[in-house]
């Protein structure tokens, strides 16, 4: 308990250091976000309203940037988000409360789908090397050494360009309405085929290598030994003696894994226009929309920070040896 209570503190400091340096780097970027705002415009705007954007977007000159920073924890403590640049004036919530969904049904399955299949074949993969499956490996990390954006345009390419079968871009046909229905679900499955299928292929190698190859380290250790002079099952020696220790650093992996998820796959998004998380960021960073970066890098920031700490206690509950040192 006091070690949770010690690493709880380390977060939450961690968290304050992440939120000051969020609220710095965009400011250090180049050019002026009420600018690329004003541009839209065709710069027909009277200086009065140009005064009161840097006073909504709090960039007031006289308050100077400290000053900025003080009202941006006072508006995080509130839980004001801030107004978009990119979608003025839709607030920064309301921006992000809509594209994180698609991220997190797209990357998330996919990010989960990928470590349980390549989790589950690396463990067999390792307890049985040189099998017909070890031979496969050189295929999986040929696909795991495309990039994942690359990937994506050729599966583009083909499976739309050539073959026609599935959708170039977006998340859903424009001509149906979003809600709960068999329509709407079916369009989303089915421009969510090409980018789940290109991220589960360039990513499960990942997982499917570390675990053979932990696997196959643990065949030596002495407890497996032990466990074959007791005449356990191979079944039984492999799940709870082989791949329980083997398993603790694709724990660690899979939780950073997760915490990345809210930020989608930035190129993937951009390649198929999906309305993710990342394809919003990625327009935030082009208008340079502070209160939006912001935002997604709040988002970002927490989660992170929540899946190490979860990564923390699922150590301590499966290997002894972490909770004796905690």
């Amino acid at each position: 308990m006091v070690y949770l209570l010690r690493r709880t503190v380390f977060y939450v400091l961690t968290a304050i250091i992440a939120l000051s340096i969020n609220f710095f780097i965009p400011r250090l970027m180049p050019g002026n976000p009420i600018d690329s705002l004003l541009a839209r415009f065709s710069g027909r705007v009277t200086p009065r309203t140009l005064a009161s954007l840097n006073a909504l977007f709090g960039l007031q000159h006289h308050e100077g940037l400290w000053g900025q920073y003080f009202a941006y924890w006072r508006a995080l403590l509130h839980g004001n988000l801030g107004i978009s640049f990119t979608y003025f004036p839709t607030a920064v919530s309301h921006v992000i409360g809509a594209s994180l969904p698609w991220t997190l049904v797209l990357v998330g399955l996919c990010t989960v789908l990928s470590f349980i299949v390549g989790t589950a074949v690396g463990c067999i993969v390792g307890w049985k090397p040189g099998s017909f499956l070890d031979n496969l490996l050189p295929l999986t990390t040929f696909f795991s050494s495309i990039p994942y954006f690359w990937l994506g345009l050729i599966a583009l390419f083909v499976f739309s360009g050539l073959l026609h079968w599935l959708p170039v871009s977006g998340a859903y046909d424009s001509s149906v309405s979003i809600g709960w229905t068999w329509s709407f679900i079916a369009s989303a499955l089915d421009h969510a085929i090409l980018p789940a299928a290109t991220l589960v292929i360039s990513t499960i190698s990942f997982w499917l290598l570390r675990m053979r190859n932990m696997m196959v380290t643990t065949l030596g250790e002495d407890y497996i030994l032990l466990a074959e002079a007791k005449g356990l099952s191979r079944m039984r020696i492999m799940a709870m003696y082989g791949a329980r220790n083997a398993i603790l650093p694709n724990i660690a992996s899979f939780a950073m894994a997760l915490g990345f998820v809210v930020t989608g796959s930035i190129l993937l998004e951009v390649v198929f226009s999906y309305p993710g998380i990342g394809f919003v960021l990625y327009q935030a960073v082009s208008n340079e929309d502070y209160p939006l970066m912001q935002g997604i890098f709040l988002v970002v920031t927490l989660v992170v920070l929540l899946a190490n700490f979860l990564a923390d206690f699922c150590y301590i509950l499966l290997d002894p040896r972490a909770r004796d040192e905690a």
